[in-house]
């Protein structure tokens, strides 16, 4: 009889506790995996590059690799402000009828660099940051923060919603599209550094 009344006791205790909030395991763990995995990309990939190789760019019209990592900095900061847009809105679980791409689409359409566009003159590299010391300095802070947001939100993001020029997304995919952003410029930085006139130092 008292292990029935027990039983019946944790069943409606359980009922009252607060369901699990935040990303699950594997949520958690596709957003920090990729947000890492491409900063130390793009970290590497840009290392002990002199001045001249900075400022370098392949024509007049195009992007240096110093405007590129500022293009990166300022995206991820912008970006990142859709995932905190969408979190203001009540979650809705029936919405996600809407998303109709991937995580693996999501980071598939933004890897193709045969999808161009023009970026948005919020997007265009100033040199807002100063020097290029600052603006590597600022995108590492910024994707810490990023890291640790996905990390410690309480938000379901799945329940969350962007849209993009391809469609509605959650804002798990969000995060996934800030670190596939980065990767893209990334590759474009290769571009540049392979270029026959890139300076050898």
């Amino acid at each position: 009889m008292k292990k029935a009344v027990y039983a019946l006791l944790a069943i409606l205790l359980c009922s009252f506790m607060p369901s699990k909030k935040g990303l699950t395991n594997a949520d958690k763990e596709l957003v920090v995996t990729e947000m890492t995995r491409t900063s130390k990309k793009l970290l590497k990939t840009i290392k002990g590059l002199s001045n001249e190789q900075l400022n370098f760019k392949v024509s007049p019209e195009s992007w240096s690799v110093a405007e590129c990592v500022e293009h990166i900095t300022i995206s991820e900061s912008s970006i990142f402000g859709m995932v905190e847009q969408a979190v203001k809105i009540p979650a809705d679980a029936a919405k996600r009828e809407k998303v109709k791409v991937s995580d693996d689409e999501v980071i598939a359409i933004m890897m193709n660099r045969k999808n161009k566009s023009q970026s948005p003159s919020a997007f265009q590299p100033s040199g807002k940051f100063g020097s290029h010391k600052e603006t590597v300095k600022a995108f590492v802070a910024k994707r810490k923060q990023n890291i640790k947001y996905a990390k410690k939100t309480e938000n379901n993001l799945r329940n969350h919603y962007g849209e993009m020029r391809f469609g509605t997304i959650d804002a798990v995919q969000l995060m996934v599209f800030i670190s596939a952003h980065s990767e893209r410029h990334t590759l474009q930085i290769e571009e540049i550094m392979n270029n026959e006139n890139f300076p050898r130092k």
